[in-house]
């Protein structure tokens, strides 16, 4: 995943032990090999469960939306080369409150992917006798399958500990992997067993514009396509971010897209008649808990199967390993921030932020005992995601305004319309993951205010010189938003009660979305106490020649 030239001039390291030693392919690595990891054994036969064919535009829509999110974080990334951008973008431009809320945003996604690469493993293992034992018939873990999830996770911290080398080392031949199976799988199963019929012999959209739009948050469709952001959470240890992080955030999304919406196609087109005689809500076939290698071997395909179970330890696994890294990473700017303690921001001999990676672990250890199965935590990943996301647009927003002049290595073209337009359709995405998951999720949030909130408040009484600066001002719409967002699901037909019919429900979701972000760029923090703070993070992270 995390390629290391090493034709690479002078290694240099920031003050605080950060190496910059990523180039142009490590960065795109670490975001391709984020995206393709478990959502791609289970995204296609998910997907096609609750939307039928009608599902590949439920990875179109998916595809479009992230790269309009990733259109915008490929400008942000370029101006703001630091570790964990994704977290601090907000803090630029809102100040401690709005930079607090999506810092804890940011860590929550990242933190909690390890776990769910964990749980695929574990789920495509049961296909050996050895391994049946880990998984009771619901997909919760047993006992024997919690003690292997620790261990799991615990391998994908010590290789971290190891340093960003030994990182790249173990990955970058795993990577080529991870995008060579599902291509060999494509190809392979679609040469003798596509039959066109299958995507009208159920009716193309048999679930509707409803099933469609549910698909895109659910079936783990952004959650497969999720990862681009790894390019831009690793730019504290990227040795010309400036160039390298907008090509390497916008290559990664682009690989992604097309391997996922082909693996769609080919997956419903290759299924026997028999598998979805009694619709595509009732998808059934011998080996299904493992959807790409029982296809394989129910097609004659048996050599084939094996590599899948094989691919379905490497894919996820690489990505649960590039995520860990995430995680520490996005900690030590909520550290650099002052949201949490300078622990955070410490690191080893080898520049690795060790105590981040040490919480990482405790947290995907702690996920495993209320979310037991992969289906349980795609959807909580994905909303958390997205929120994380939403943080970037406004940002965006408030830069073109306050910062036109600031160095852009590459400037989005139409910025001031894909702006708006990305963050109605992040919300959208959100919404459309349900009232089930998001009351989950406000739950998590609330957690994250009272932990950094803590932090923030012992910084301040004590009077420490990196307590946060709380801008309540230009945060103002920061309440309304979450609040307005709660309410708009539970009052709407996505597991909602339903008052708001469908179509009226995401024209009120796109006018509420707009309100806030012309809000909150108006609101927003002044140009000069943005410079300051982008002066004081920045000058922190340049690296020390």
């Amino acid at each position: 995943m995390v390629n290391v030239d090493h034709a690479a001039p002078d290694v240099t390291r920031d003050t605080t032990g950060l190496r910059r030693d990523v180039g142009l392919i490590g960065l795109m690595w670490a975001s391709v090999g984020s995206i393709i990891g478990s959502g791609w054994l289970y995204g296609a036969q998910k997907a096609v469960v609750m939307a039928g064919p009608a599902a590949i535009f439920s990875w179109l829509i998916g595809a479009v939306a992230i790269v309009l999110l990733a259109l915008v974080h490929a400008e942000l990334g370029g101006m703001f080369p630091v570790a964990g951008g994704t977290a601090r973008y907000p803090h630029y431009a809102f100040g401690g409150l709005a930079g607090m809320s999506f810092g804890w945003f940011a860590w929550l996604q990242a933190a909690t992917v390890a776990p769910i690469e964990v749980e695929a493993m574990i789920g495509y293992a049961g296909h050996w006798e050895w391994a049946k034992g880990f998984q009771s018939s619901d997909g919760t873990l047993t006992t024997s399958g919690f003690a292997v999830a620790v261990v799991l996770m615990a391998v994908f911290v010590v290789v971290n500990f190891l340093g960003v080398r030994v990182l790249a080392h173990t990955n970058s031949a795993a990577t080529w992997w991870k995008i060579a199976v599902p291509l060999g799988a494509i190809f392979i199963i679609a040469l003798g067993n596509f039959h066109p019929h299958n995507f009208t012999a159920q009716g193309f959209a048999p679930f509707g514009a409803k099933g469609v739009l549910s698909a895109i948050s659910s079936s783990g469709i952004i959650f497969a396509l999720l990862g681009f952001e790894q390019a831009i959470q690793l730019a504290g240890e990227s040795r010309n971010p400036k160039r390298d992080l907008p090509r390497a955030t916008l290559g990664s999304v682009a690989i992604g897209a097309v391997i996922y919406v082909l693996l769609q196609v080919v997956f419903i087109g290759a299924l026997p008649l028999s598998s979805f005689a009694h619709g595509w809500a009732k998808l059934d076939f011998p080996g299904i808990s493992g959807p790409w290698a029982g296809l394989a071997t129910l097609v004659g395909l048996g050599w084939l199967s094996v590599v899948l179970y094989i691919d379905a330890v490497i894919s996820p696994g690489g990505t649960g390993l590039i995520y860990t890294t995430a995680t520490s990473r996005v900690s030590y700017g909520l550290s650099k921030n002052g949201y949490a303690p300078k622990v955070f921001a410490r690191t080893d001999a080898r520049g690795v932020p060790w105590f981040g990676l040490a919480i990482s672990f405790v947290t995907g250890v702690i996920c495993f005992l209320p979310f037991p199965s992969w289906q349980t935590l795609v959807g909580f990943i994905t909303s958390a995601s997205v929120l994380m996301y939403a943080g970037a647009p406004l940002a965006y927003g408030v830069f073109a305004d306050r910062l036109p002049h600031h160095e852009r290595p590459y400037r989005l073209p139409a910025g001031k319309v894909i702006s708006p337009l990305s963050f109605v359709v992040a919300n959208l995405i959100i919404y459309w993951s349900g009232w089930d998951t998001l009351w989950r999720l406000g739950w998590a949030i609330v957690l994250g205010y009272v932990l950094l909130g803590a932090y923030a408040w012992y910084a301040t009484r004590k009077g420490l010189p990196d307590a946060p600066r709380m801008d309540w001002k230009a945060a103002q719409w920061l309440p309304g938003y979450l609040l307005g967002m709660g309410l708009l699901s539970w009052q709407g037909g996505f597991g909602g009660a339903g008052h708001i019919p469908l179509w009226w429900d995401m024209l009120v979701v796109a006018a509420f979305s707009l309100g806030i972000y012309y809000w909150a760029k108006a609101t927003a923090s002044g140009t000069e106490t943005i410079e300051r703070s982008i002066e004081e993070v920045v000058v922190t992270d340049a690296p020390a020649h």
